[in-house]
């Protein structure tokens, strides 16, 4: 979630009609205000973020249009739409249609351009139906632009577009949870998570969909053109503040962090929201704008340990937590915490706490019984 540099933009009173449409637009040129954007006379140059789109056969409209609509706010000024900051394309065999799933078909703007010119590639998936249902070239394309090292978003069904294409090895796809088991039952060996809006992991980035979409366009805006951008992308598309059960449990279970160095905040906060399939720390360090020697040298100065040993502990205090306050099995714990196996989970359990998760919870359960 991005930060509002001028409180919660969503807040506008509309006890007064007159003085909230005053404050919109002030709101929204203050935020314009904040940074410069690039030549109009020149639409595309100096863009900040470029993303290509791959649509597949009968995707879904609204994931289109609410990562689209994401970055024409937050690429130009006031309420115009012209390509500044963001650039986005959509990419498909030359003079190609893709029918949406409601029926409304989008052209390719590009036929398959050079993969590197990209920020991202973006794959928004269709009905599973029509999962083989294209050209060769479409697959060849994706894996062109893995092996060139530019980060792959599945959106929707995009997760298991890349999934089929090879490129889910060793990451984690969040999908949403009417498709989990058929994500499970066509990929068995590839880790698969449904209770998050989107999950980043390393260079795979996936998202269950619908107005998932815009949290993950915002992250991306933010990390790419800064927190202003994003928090225009917010209030211009009313997204809500909200935070899921699971996520309140987890601060229930964590606390929450009370420090002074924002940098050090922002990567706990990343951290409590990917527990069951942990960021790399590069990944967290870049996703919160340092370096990996910085971010180890903040936590060490507020924390007393590195990231990693803050990371594992916050894990193990959550399992902890789940072990005494849900009937959940040890071997799904261990899943939920970020635990490749249960025998791993339970060794370094040991380790932290001097006891078994099995017999933390019996002697627990004891002493509730006597």
């Amino acid at each position: 979630m991005c930060a509002f540099p001028f409180g919660d933009p969503l807040m506008v009173s509309s006890d007064d009609p007159i003085a909230a449409v005053a404050s919109a637009h002030e709101l929204v040129h203050r935020l314009d205000a904040l940074s410069t954007a690039p030549d109009a006379s020149q639409p595309r140059a100096g863009a900040e973020l470029n993303v290509g789109i791959v649509l597949w056969p009968r995707f879904p409209l609204l994931s289109l249009g609410g990562l689209c609509d994401a970055l024409r706010h937050a690429g130009d000024r006031g309420d115009q739409s012209r390509q500044l900051r963001c650039v986005w394309t959509t990419i498909g065999a030359p003079n190609s249609t893709v029918e949406s799933s409601c029926g409304i078909a989008v052209p390719a703007q590009s036929g398959f351009p050079d993969v590197r010119q990209f920020d991202y590639i973006v794959v928004i998936g269709g009905l599973l139906a029509h999962l083989d249902q294209v050209e060769k070239r479409y697959w060849d394309y994706l894996r062109e632009a893995a092996q060139a090292g530019v980060p792959l978003v599945g959106i929707c069904t995009g997760s298991f577009v890349l999934a089929r294409a090879g490129l889910m090895e060793d990451h984690v796809a969040c999908v949403h949870s009417f498709h989990f088991d058929d994500y499970r039952n066509m990929f068995p060996g590839l880790r698969v998570v449904t209770h998050a809006d989107y999950f980043i992991d390393g260079e795979r980035i996936t998202c269950a969909g619908g107005i998932s979409v815009i949290e993950l366009a915002a992250r991306l805006v933010n990390l790419h053109c800064g927190p202003d951008r994003a928090s225009k992308v917010i209030h211009q598309m009313t997204v809500s503040r909200r935070a899921g059960s699971s996520l309140v449990e987890r601060r229930r279970a964590l606390g929450y962090l009370s420090v002074d160095d924002a940098t050090v905040r922002h990567a706990a906060l990343l951290m409590e929201e990917n527990l069951e399939a942990p960021l790399n720390i590069a990944v967290i360090a870049k996703m919160v704008g340092t370096s990996v020697r910085q971010l180890e040298r903040a936590f060490m100065t507020e924390m007393k340990v590195s990231p990693n040993e803050f990371y594992r502990g916050m894990r193990l205090r959550y399992a902890r937590w789940m072990l005494l306050n849900t009937s959940s099995k040890v071997t799904d714990i261990a899943y939920d915490c970020g635990f490749a196996d249960s025998a791993h989970f339970i060794r370094v359990f040991r380790e932290a706490y001097g006891v078994t998760p099995g017999k933390l919870r019996a002697s627990h359960q004891g002493a509730a019984g006597d």
